[in-house]
């Protein structure tokens, strides 16, 4: 089993869900649940399973309006809108966890990429602090 994963792929935050979004099928919600099945994938593929203490890092790929001068310059910079990286934290706990009680510590960083990707890094359970 491997301790990193990296979901190629936009990140999803979260939806706000009802029991509607069963047979409703609003596209924020058709999207989380094709983000899910595609996680789910290819962590199965890199033979990956989140552990209880855990390093993410959110890429976010910048818009194709902008210009090659402002993505040079925001590569790697913090990205300080929505989605909140607590909702992509949701969404991820959600699709790689059955029951996200027990995970007690995380590290999230949500910055701007060329690519959009996520990458997971497990910590050993054993962090003394």
């Amino acid at each position: 089993m491997s301790d990193t994963f990296e979901f190629k792929g936009d990140p999803v935050a979260k939806p706000r869900m009802t029991r509607a979004d069963q047979w409703k099928k609003r596209p924020i919600a058709e999207k989380y649940w094709a983000f899910k099945d595609e996680i789910k994938k290819q962590a199965k593929e890199q033979g990956f399973q989140i552990g209880e203490t855990y390093r993410v890092e959110f890429h976010v790929g910048m818009p194709k309006s902008w210009s090659k001068k402002k993505k040079r310059e925001m590569v790697g910079q913090p990205h300080k809108q929505t989605p909140d990286v607590d909702n992509f934290l949701k969404s991820l706990n959600d699709c790689l966890l059955d029951d996200d009680s027990a995970v007690w510590y995380v590290v999230a960083v949500k910055k701007w990429a060329e690519k959009s990707s996520i990458k997971v890094e497990n910590f050993p359970n054993d962090l003394d602090f």
